[in-house]
């Protein structure tokens, strides 16, 4: 057994620097007020020693913890099967990591979690939180209001009573499905069929709408719902081979969808393109690019969403603490009425499926 090293003290980094430990305080809690030769003596100590700050202890001065709930509202079977959350959780904890936060994630099996949740975000441990995969009647963003915490939601959120300014961002979900609609149609196929995703999902329900903007009427016997799974997929299209055997395209509303058409397709002995054209929707490259054939599918940055999410989250808790209007949701209200949301474009990136 070795001797426990004593950990440096606040006191211990004053002495070294030359400084009162209020300055000291005052450097590692990021306060203001300190002349920039003293602040950098003081940098220069707490590295020479090894000094870390005691979070409690920083928290009662700077009234923040730097971490962050990243709240997913899906089971952790879904959530760590699929690529899509891997994504959006690295973009995440890229853009926390750059500013010293915490990353603090919860999922939710059921019903009975949500409250968990809500207690937990209510017990003052983390700033704020970032929700996505929200569904329609999900209660989370009612018990998230009720717990005062600062929140960013990734997705359009699903209530449209106008009685709650959100923050949220977003991909074009309706654009990109009417890009790859017409792409379809471009191609000379006059027989599109849609494989949605949950339509309790907006970003199923855009995609449905982006659908229909070009296919109309004509397209509505060639819709099937799913729920953006791979399994999914696969009952999906074998569902509409035996309703509509003529088919000669999918719109599929995701990559993992796609990739459980592309299976059924290839098991009733049609060809793709030739027989069947195929797009998703996403680009998640380990997907993409290793279906048979790969998938034209239309991008959308999941990652920078995640960045986004969290860039705008923080720069309210900044605000916040500073006295500064912040957008709604993420601290006091802004002047002039809520925050127009962030929607970012996509792009249709064509591969050998169509």
């Amino acid at each position: 057994m070795s001797d426990t090293v004593p950990r440096p003290t606040l006191e211990a980094v004053a002495a070294r620097a030359g400084v009162s430990r209020a300055t000291v305080s005052r450097v590692v809690n990021g306060g203001d007020g300190v002349r920039e030769p003293l602040v950098e003596r003081v940098r220069r100590a707490v590295e020479e020693l090894g000094y870390v700050p005691n979070q409690a202890a920083r928290s009662l001065v700077t009234k923040r913890h730097d971490a962050v709930a990243v709240v997913i509202a899906e089971p952790e079977t879904r959530v760590f099967a699929d690529p899509f959350f891997a994504l959006q959780l690295r973009g995440i904890s890229k853009e926390l990591t750059a500013h010293d936060n915490q990353l603090v994630l919860l999922l939710t099996e059921g019903r009975d979690d949500h409250a968990r949740v809500a207690r937990y975000l209510a017990g003052g441990h983390v700033d704020g939180a970032l929700v996505f995969s929200l569904h329609v009647d999900d209660p989370l963003p009612g018990l998230i209001q009720g717990a005062g915490v600062p929140t960013v939601f990734g997705g359009r959120p699903g209530w449209g009573d106008g009685t709650r300014d959100v923050v949220y961002v977003d991909s074009d979900n309706r654009g990109g499905a009417r890009a790859a609609v017409r792409h379809l149609v471009g191609l000379g196929r006059t027989r599109v069929a849609h494989i949605t995703g949950p339509l309790d999902q907006t970003s199923a329900a855009d995609r449905l709408q982006g659908y229909r903007d070009v296919m109309g009427d004509a397209g509505s016997r060639l819709v099937v719902e799913s729920d953006f799974t791979p399994g999914g997929g696969e009952r999906a299209m074998r569902d509409l081979l035996d309703r509509c055997p003529d088919v000669d395209a999918v719109f599929a509303a995701n990559d993992l969808t796609a990739s459980g058409v592309l299976r059924v397709l290839r098991e009733r002995g049609r060809r793709v393109p030739e027989d069947v054209a195929v797009v998703g929707f996403d680009d998640m490259v380990p997907v993409a690019e290793q279906t048979d054939p790969p998938l034209t599918t239309v991008r959308q940055d999941i990652e920078e969403m995640g960045r986004i999410m969290t860039r705008l989250l923080l720069r309210g808790l900044d605000r916040r603490n500073t006295g500064e209007a912040a957008p709604d949701g993420v601290g006091t209200a802004a002047p002039g009425g809520p925050v127009l949301p962030t929607v970012l474009p996509t792009t249709l990136v064509r591969r050998a499926s169509a």
